[in-house]
């Protein structure tokens, strides 16, 4: 494994486990640089049976010491073994001030669940509750494949439950439809 745990593996040798080939190219993809705008929250049980929330949403928040440009991004989502991103693309826009919060409201699963607050964009991706992968990009372009951790329009990635993909070396716990996944430290924190 790559020594910052995120997939792909090292170029070593067949002979001496973990001594790199000579010559060879380590396939270790460097790591991103971190993002200023982050997902803060994901919520993805709105509507169904028990929700808390009638709309599914995702929450972004500026962790920068500057307003963020968010035109030509997008959130994508897939399940949690999925590569639908194509068709779970919802388009960003707008600026997200210095340690502000942007509300993005998403589809609902049934007449379940209290109205979210005004949200600043309003989209249609129907998450599940329990497992799945968003991706916040910074362009409309679909990412591909069922872990596409190291394309580098991500600005952040959330694998939640039993998804096969997720920032790091695991994934975040499960969702519901009565509790959203939230970033420590009011977003801050990865």
């Amino acid at each position: 494994r790559c020594p910052n745990g995120m997939g792909g593996f090292r170029n070593t040798s067949p002979y001496y486990p973990g001594a790199p080939t000579p010559g060879a190219v380590n396939s270790c993809p460097a790591t991103r640089p971190p993002s200023d705008v982050v997902i803060s929250q994901i919520y993805g049980g709105g509507g169904n049976g028990g929700a808390t929330f009638l709309n599914d949403y995702v929450e972004l928040y500026n962790r920068g010491a500057s307003a963020a440009d968010l035109t030509g991004w997008s959130l994508q989502y897939a399940s949690a073994t999925g590569s639908g991103w194509d068709s779970n693309r919802q388009p960003l826009g707008g600026t997200i001030g210095a340690g502000e919060y942007l509300l993005v409201a998403l589809a609902s699963g049934g007449a379940t669940g209290a109205s979210l607050p005004p949200a600043n964009i309003t989209g249609l991706i129907n998450m599940a509750a329990a497992s799945g992968k968003v991706a916040l990009v910074s362009s409309f372009a679909g990412l591909t494949g069922s872990c596409p951790i190291f394309d580098a329009t991500i600005k952040d990635f959330v694998g939640y439950g039993s998804a096969d993909c997720g920032e790091g070396s695991t994934t975040t716990a499960a969702g519901s439809n009565t509790s959203a996944l939230y970033r420590e430290n009011g977003g801050s924190i990865d």
